[in-house]
């Protein structure tokens, strides 16, 4: 009974290792994951209280169960019997080509991850970017939504810094679910971005079965109740004008929609504007036809230069942020309200009929958007450049022309963000972000665009282009100018 027992080397090192194996998965995991799941819970409910728009149980469903409703949806299962057969596929490889689709499209909310990591980082990498500014906010408006209303911001998209300057400032109210295009579909991003309760959008595709699985999650969400943002233009405008809306996930959201229901589906317009945006040159490249195929490592190596080139000025203290940005929140819009107005009930119409009204609910949020969009400095001032570029200008004759114009927006109902509420210093901010960017030159006391910059100085004109018509006549948001500020 007490004789020693000998084993070998390798059979102890097993055993050891079971042994860890069992006390880590029996013992230490259950508790590392009860801490955890108990300190998400603490902090979801602390937020939770505090937002004016709660998060409703659909978004914090897991992942698993979302996948598997989608997977047995009978509209899906429908369409994917009539894929497997139009394509002569196995009925198995048609279910797993739909699992596929439905495990890349839905989310995996933590709120955790939301509130604090990425409000954290959001406010880090915005106030430390850019001047951030929250203008016009129609609070009333929002603070009047019925308790599970299905909110959906609806804005103009001209950068990629919009996910994160909507976000941090929405951080408030509520928590946003993103439709985020392919190009956030890469480690790590990706899992970050599905952490954050944004789910990918394949914009190109034109397989039947991914836009019903798709059509399929957007419905449910909003059904649900679901907070959601959405960019009706479908992608970054190439020009800086506003564009027409794409149709696709707002159709989506309203052929399902039950226009006598007790859930209203309620849009807020939402209106962006930078100082400056980092892809202007290349997305004007892209407009004209110009712009170069580029491959993930190349379109890399570019994004770590333009950060160590701006790094190193920040060493040699020479670095600026770039200019304003600016958010602004409109009056909400009613899918039900509208529908009525119209005696309209999507779901008894035609597709071809249905697709003209929601043509025309497009037009009308994208109108909504267009009178939001906030007016700063550097688009008054390069107005006065684009008009003709080859004028050269004294300061004096600058500030006259940019009050002219200010009062002409004013006037139409424009929002406009005054930095310091002194309308010389918003001019001289404009134009000092246009010279350090050699878009404008200064010689002698003149100023004059730069030979080969007009493009661009049209691109952050256009963005106030749409202003005079699309506010003239509007008293839907007439408020005075905001100079309200987030830090």
């Amino acid at each position: 009974m007490n004789d020693p027992v000998t084993l070998p080397l390798w059979q102890l090192l097993s055993l050891v290792a079971l042994a860890g194996w069992a006390t880590l998965t029996v013992f230490l995991l259950p508790s590392a994951r009860w801490f955890l799941r108990r300190r998400v819970h603490r902090v979801l409910e602390r937020v939770d209280r505090g937002l004016h728009i709660r998060i409703q149980p659909f978004k914090l469903t897991k992942r698993q169960v979302l996948i598997d409703r989608l997977l047995y949806d009978p509209q899906v299962l429908a369409a994917m019997d009539a894929y497997a057969e139009s394509e002569d596929m196995p009925r198995d490889v048609a279910l797993a080509r739909v699992e596929r689709y439905a495990r890349e499209i839905v989310p995996a909310f933590n709120a955790y991850a939301y509130f604090a990591f990425g409000y954290w980082l959001s406010r880090k990498v915005a106030s430390t970017l850019f001047r951030l500014r929250l203008g016009f906010t129609d609070d009333k408006g929002l603070a009047d939504l019925a308790p599970g209303t299905a909110v959906v911001f609806v804005m103009n998209h001209r950068s990629n810094m919009d996910y994160v300057m909507v976000s941090y400032l929405a951080a408030s109210r509520t928590a946003l679910s993103y439709a985020v295009g392919e190009w956030a579909r890469i480690w790590p991003l990706q899992q970050l971005v599905r952490a954050m309760g944004a789910y990918f959008v394949r914009r190109r595709s034109r397989n039947a079965l991914y836009r019903k699985v798709l059509e399929r999650y957007v419905q449910m969400a909003t059904a649900s109740g679901v907070t959601q943002a959405v960019f009706p233009e479908g992608r970054l405008t190439r020009d800086g004008h506003l564009q027409e809306p794409r149709l696709g996930i707002l159709d989506y959201m309203v052929r399902d929609f039950d226009a006598s229901g007790a859930r209203d589906v309620v849009f807020v317009p939402v209106g962006l504007n930078y100082d400056r945006t980092f892809e202007d040159r290349t997305l004007l490249l892209s407009a004209q036809g110009e712009r170069p195929e580029v491959g993930r490592i190349r379109a890399l190596a570019t994004t770590l230069s333009f950060i160590s080139r701006n790094l190193w000025m920040m060493v040699r203290s020479k670095w600026h942020r770039f200019g304003y940005a600016c958010v602004n929140f409109g009056s909400p819009l009613s899918l039900q309200g509208w529908l009525k107005q119209r005696g309209i009930d999507p779901q008894a119409l035609p597709k071809e009929e249905r697709i003209a009204h929601v043509g025309a609910l497009g037009k009308d949020l994208m109108d909504a958007i267009g009178r939001v969009v906030p007016v700063l400095p550097v688009a008054l001032v390069s107005e006065v450049f684009a008009t003709d570029p080859g004028q050269q200008l004294s300061l004096l004759e600058i500030k006259t022309r940019v009050q002219a114009r200010m009062e002409q927006l004013e006037h139409g109902g424009a929002h406009l963000y005054i930095p310091r509420a002194d309308r010389g210093y918003a001019i001289e901010c404009g134009l000092r972000m246009l010279t350090l960017r050699r878009l404008v030159g200064e010689r002698d006391g003149l100023f004059a665009a730069g030979a080969s910059e007009t493009a661009l100085l049209e691109y952050y004109a256009n963005s106030i282009a749409h202003l005079p018509t699309a506010a003239e006549g509007s008293t839907a948001d007439q408020q005075p100018p905001s100079t309200s500020a987030t830090s």
